[in-house]
């Protein structure tokens, strides 16, 4: 399975089975995330327990409390954390779904519960549920390219595949409040519209683009 497949069956999920991930599937996690933490200078944490990090009444209300383990989004705070934990996130979540793993991006969550390392000058972002899903997740609504693209003259081939892909990306609260602008000599803009935690949705929008036009973003 390749990434576009990867991205193209991937959905969030919210109801896991209690079953553990198997440890040679564990193995391979810590070693792509050591790789992305290198790549994207990042601190992001595998924690095979999730214990109490989804047991607020949201995280009960969508399900997210039976999530088996978690990873944790940390890094050196500065401002474009949020954007790569983002980019380099997204390409751990479709890591795991090539491996059989459902996963589902969390905002909300007990932060003094999760149980991560956070270094001096570190910041927590973000979580992951990571698990076997109950259900594989569904397609969520998504807004006509014309909607999040802007081209000055004609739209190439390699731009719409951009988009198409980045229209597949999980946003906050499936908000999609991005802009992609494409200039006459062809480099590429993202524009964040605000919103919660939009930085975080605009490095995983740019990966998505990256994947679908074969063209690096970041």
């Amino acid at each position: 399975m390749n990434d576009i497949e990867a991205i193209r069956e991937r959905h969030s999920v919210r109801s896991y089975k209690p079953d553990k991930i198997e440890e040679e599937k564990v193995t391979l996690l810590r070693e792509k995330i050591d790789e992305l933490n290198k790549a994207g200078d990042l601190h992001l944490q595998f924690i095979s327990d999730a214990g109490g990090t989804y047991n607020k009444l949201l995280n009960k209300m969508m399900g997210l409390g039976s999530a088996p383990s978690v990873i944790a989004c940390v890094g050196k705070d500065s401002g474009d954390l949020d954007q790569r934990v983002g980019y380099y996130g997204e390409q751990l979540v479709l890591y795991a779904q090539k491996l059989g793993l459902n996963t589902c991006w969390a905002g909300t969550f007990n932060r003094e519960k999760i149980g991560a390392r956070i270094d001096s000058g570190e910041r927590l972002v973000i979580s992951i549920a990571i698990g076997y899903g109950r259900e594989t997740g569904r397609p969520h609504r998504s807004k006509d390219a014309s909607q999040v693209s802007e081209v000055s003259g004609e739209r190439p081939e390699w731009f719409d595949k951009g988009v198409e892909m980045a229209l597949l990306a999980p946003t906050a609260v499936n908000q999609q409040k991005f802009l992609i602008k494409l200039a006459p000599d062809e480099s590429v803009e993202f524009i964040d519209k605000g919103g919660i935690l939009s930085q975080v949705d605009l490095g995983i929008v740019k990966y998505h683009f990256e994947t679908g036009s074969g063209r690096k973003q970041i």
